[in-house]
């Protein structure tokens, strides 16, 4: 008898964890921008991918004096990825001072665009 009761209050205890993560992976999923876990993961791997090209960037300009497009850092070595990560897509605006790389959301999610800077700040809108 005794192994039967703690048999059915393991059971409740698990049914209790179960919904109880379930509704934190619905209210994180509710803050994502794009309102799920699979949108968060897409702009944290554009957000990383932007990292990747101001940290090449920074490299070209150490090196050869002068800020690069995307088309040069990737024939230069300085990254290896393509120019996009679906739904997004990278561009580089260069000047003498400084650069902006900005993804560019193909479709009608948020957030639109993703950038960073010389500085290394990132931002959206």
């Amino acid at each position: 008898m005794l192994r039967v009761f703690g048999l059915g209050a393991f059971m409740i205890a698990i049914a209790i964890a179960i919904y109880l993560y379930s509704k934190d992976a619905q209210n994180l999923a509710s803050s994502s921008p794009g309102g799920t876990l699979t949108s968060q993961a897409e702009v944290t791997g554009v957000r990383t991918d932007l990292l990747s090209i101001a940290n090449a960037e920074r490299s070209a300009m150490a090196s050869e004096g002068k800020y690069l497009s995307l088309d040069d850092l990737v024939a230069g070595h300085y990254i290896t990825m393509h120019g996009s990560r679906p739904p997004y897509s990278y561009d580089i605006e260069t000047s003498s001072t400084g650069f902006r790389a900005v993804a560019t959301r193909s479709d009608s999610g948020k957030p639109s665009q993703i950038w960073v800077d010389e500085t290394m700040t990132v931002g959206s809108e």
